[in-house]
């Protein structure tokens, strides 16, 4: 805001000065006794006397270019008229006075521009405070509605409790008749009290009851499901068992079978242990024979079955060859050979 003051205060100030040269021009044209130096303002009076010094220094500056131009009149001493010289020493008062007067227009200057500071501070103060007491009054509607409402719901909820204490007017009546029927309580007050300890006790045990059936909910459903688990696990072992049924009936009979076999092996390791006797036997036979006919020495054992029958079939050989060439058998190639083994 204080800016915008001073550029006003500047603003009339430069439309002034631009109006002066008018007023001067019709202050000149104006007689003296009409209107004084003393009526008009300090601001004009000051460019008055500044337009009147200027004109007088014009005047003394074209005196001196007129009198330089003149020819043989350098030499002397110029005359100084009286007139000019009682307007120079009226020229000088007014400079003494016209500074006196700028000194006093400046003091003016400041003197009104501290009264502009200070108008605009307090026109400052003055907006502000009106701004606070424009918040403060719509604080104090905001408050006033507010609590015009508060009041309004008040009533309605005074009005509510009257209409409700109306429709439970016939319980009091009631409670009452139940105290003086009873006659173990001195006032309604302490029954109530009798009445909501025997309420909070029937709530707990209410609460304790539906705790405890949760509770047999909650074992039940827990035993049938270890019901369907055990179900489940039996069937599983009842499944096991005849599997494990079906494996011992499948390896009964392959003991059985194995059993057959091993008893038929048996049976032929036993005719063929026999075979083997009776076949050592007629190789030991046989040997025997061979050799008492051959009248051969030998000193083979008579376990050796192999080295027996080795002997027999030379010996047999021998037999074909004496039987082929008809030679004694002393003699035969094939003798000497089973000698020379021998």
């Amino acid at each position: 805001m204080e800016p915008e003051l001073e550029e006003r205060v500047r603003e009339a100030l430069r439309d002034k000065l631009r109006l002066l040269p008018a007023e001067l021009h019709a202050a000149r044209g104006r007689t003296g006794t009409a209107r004084g130096p003393a009526t008009l303002p300090p601001s004009t009076r000051v460019l008055l006397k500044r337009r009147e010094v200027a004109e007088a220094e014009r005047e003394l500056q074209n005196e001196r270019q007129v009198r330089a131009l003149r020819p043989g009149r350098c030499s002397r001493p110029p005359v100084i008229p009286q007139e000019f010289q009682q307007r120079m020493q009226r020229l000088a008062q007014r400079r003494q006075q016209l500074a006196r007067r700028r000194e006093q227009h400046r003091d003016a200057v400041l003197r009104f521009e501290s009264f502009l500071k200070a108008a605009a501070a307090r026109r400052e103060r003055e907006l502000r405070r009106a701004d606070e007491q424009r918040a403060r009054a719509a604080a104090e509607r905001a408050e006033s509605a507010r609590l015009r409402r508060e009041l309004e719901r008040l009533r309605r909820h005074r009005e509510r409790l009257a209409r409700r204490l109306r429709s439970l007017r016939p319980f009091g009546d009631y409670l009452r008749d139940v105290l003086a029927a009873m006659g173990q309580f001195q006032d309604v007050p302490a029954m109530l009290v009798h009445l909501g300890v025997l309420a909070e006790v029937r709530a707990a045990l209410a609460r304790e009851a539906e705790a405890g059936q949760e509770q047999l909910a909650q074992g039940r459903a827990q035993l049938q499901r270890y019901r369907q688990e055990s179900s489940t696990q039996l069937l599983g072992t009842w499944n096991e068992l005849a599997r494990l049924h079906t494996r011992l009936e499948a390896a009964q009979q392959d003991v059985h079978q194995w059993e057959s076999c091993w008893t038929h092996i048996q049976s032929t390791a036993t005719q063929k242990t026999l075979l083997l006797g009776q076949i050592k036997l007629a190789v030991l036979n046989l040997f025997q024979q061979t050799t008492a006919q051959l009248r051969i020495l030998t000193d083979r054992a008579q376990e050796d079955t192999k080295a027996q029958l080795d002997t027999v079939l030379l010996c047999m050989k021998a037999l074909s060859d004496i039987c082929a060439t008809g030679t004694h058998p002393q003699q035969h190639r094939s003798v000497r050979l089973l000698q020379g083994h021998k």
